[in-house]
C-alpha cells in the first residue's frame, strides 16, 4: 500500500513537472516565434533605413558625376585659351594699332540708312576741307581733250597722259584732224601710255562720230556720249562735270575701292556704285564728291597700304588699322602734294598751284 501510495505521489509528480514543463514549452517556440517576428521586423525596418541609406549614395553618385562634368568643361576650355592668342598675334601684325576695336574692319551691322547717309556726307565735308583744290588731274583747254585725254586714261596714270597728249594735240588739235590720222602715226605717240592700240583705234573712231554725227563738238548729253567709241558712263561723267558743269559721278578704281572700304554699298559693278552713292548724296555734290573720293584714294587711302595714322577721317572709317597706323610711318607713305611730291598736271589750276600744289615734269624731264 505504501509503494502505492508512493508510485501515486511520483505520478502525480511527474504529471505536475508534465504540466509546468507544457508551458515553457509552448512558450519557447512563441518565444521564438515573437523572436523571428522581432527579427522580421527588424529585417523589414532594416532595410527600410538601409534603403535611403542606398538612395543617397545613388544621390551623392551624380552629384560626382556632374562634378565631373562640371570639371569637365574647365579641362576642355583650358586649350579655348590658347586660341585667344590668335587674335593678338593678329592685331600685332599691324603696327601702331591703337584699341583692338578701332581694327575691326566692318561698321557696327546696326548702322541704319539714316545713319549711313551722315556718316558718308560727314566724310565728304571732311575731305573738301583737306582738298579745297580737287580738280580732274588731266590736262585739257576743251572738250576734246578733255574726252580724248579720259579714253586714254585707261589701265595708266593720269600723269603718263597729261606727259603724252601735247605731242597728240599738237599734231591733232580738231577731232576732224583725229579722224584722218594715220593709225600707225597716233599708236607711236600713244605708245607710253599701254594698250595703244585699242585707245589708237577708240580716239580716232570717236573723232569720227564727232565729225561726222556731231558737227565737231562734243555732246553734252549722256546718252550721246556713251555712243561714242571707247567712251563709257565714267568717262561720259568727267566729261559733264568737268566741261559742261552737270553733275556726274565718276567711278573709276580708286572711287570702287573706297567706298566699299568706307562701307558705302557692297556693290562691285560700277553703275550700281554710281546708283548706290549717288542716293547718299544730293546732285549738285556729284562733281565734287568724285574729286575728293579719288583724290584721297590717290594721296593717303592706297590700294595696298593706305596710311591710316595720316588719314583726316580716320574716325569715321570702319576699316581704320588695314593700313599703317603709326603716324610718322604713315606720313612717308603720303603721295603727290601730301608728301611734297609734284602732282599730275603739267597744267594745274592755280588755286592748286595757291595751295602748294607743284606741276608734273613734261616727258622725260627729270
Amino acid at each position: 500500500m505504501k509503494k502505492t501510495a508512493a508510485s501515486k505521489k511520483s505520478a502525480a509528480a511527474d504529471r505536475a513537472s508534465t504540466t509546468e514543463e507544457a508551458p515553457a514549452t509552448e512558450k519557447a517556440p512563441a518565444a521564438r516565434k515573437s523572436a523571428a517576428a522581432k527579427k522580421t521586423a527588424t529585417a523589414k525596418k532594416a532595410p527600410a533605413k538601409k534603403a535611403p541609406a542606398k538612395k543617397a549614395p545613388a544621390k551623392k553618385a551624380p552629384a560626382k558625376k556632374a562634378s565631373a562634368r562640371k570639371a569637365a568643361p574647365l579641362k576642355r576650355q583650358a586649350p579655348a585659351k590658347k586660341p585667344a592668342v590668335v587674335p593678338k598675334k593678329a592685331a600685332a601684325a599691324v603696327k601702331g594699332v591703337a584699341p583692338a576695336k578701332t581694327v575691326a574692319p566692318k561698321p557696327p551691322r546696326g548702322e541704319s540708312r539714316t545713319a549711313l547717309v551722315r556718316r558718308a556726307r560727314r566724310i565728304n565735308r571732311e575731305l573738301a576741307e583737306v582738298y579745297p583744290y580737287a580738280h580732274p588731274e588731266l590736262d585739257f583747254e576743251n572738250p576734246f581733250q578733255l574726252v580724248v585725254a579720259t579714253v586714254l586714261s585707261a589701265q595708266t596714270t593720269d600723269l603718263r597722259v597729261n606727259q603724252t597728249t601735247p605731242a597728240l594735240f599738237a599734231k591733232y588739235p580738231t577731232p576732224e584732224d583725229l579722224a584722218a590720222a594715220v593709225p600707225e602715226e597716233v599708236e607711236e605717240i600713244l605708245r607710253p601710255t599701254g594698250f595703244f592700240r585699242a585707245k589708237t583705234k577708240s580716239v580716232i573712231g570717236l573723232s569720227k562720230a564727232l565729225a561726222e554725227d556731231f558737227g565737231g563738238e562734243v555732246p553734252g548729253r549722256l546718252e550721246d556720249l556713251v555712243k561714242l567709241p571707247g567712251v563709257g558712263r565714267k568717262t561720259a561723267f568727267v566729261v559733264l562735270g568737268n566741261a559742261f558743269g552737270r553733275p556726274g559721278i565718276s567711278v573709276d578704281t580708286h572711287f570702287q575701292r573706297l567706298v566699299r572700304r568706307w562701307r558705302w554699298t557692297e556693290e562691285t559693278d560700277p553703275d550700281k556704285i554710281e546708283a548706290a552713292v549717288g542716293a547718299l548724296f544730293p546732285k549738285s555734290d556729284w562733281t565734287d564728291l568724285s574729286h575728293h573720293v579719288i583724290w584721297h584714294g590717290r594721296r593717303i587711302c592706297h590700294a595696298r597700304k593706305p596710311a591710316c595714322g595720316a588719314c583726316p577721317i580716320a574716325p569715321l572709317c570702319p576699316a581704320y588699322g588695314e593700313g599703317e597706323t603709326d603716324p610718322e610711318k604713315a606720313k612717308k607713305l603720303l603721295k603727290y602734294e601730301k608728301g611734297g611730291f609734284p602732282g599730275q598736271r603739267l597744267k594745274p589750276p592755280q588755286a592748286y598751284l595757291d595751295a602748294g600744289g607743284k606741276p608734273a615734269p613734261p616727258m622725260g624731264a627729270g
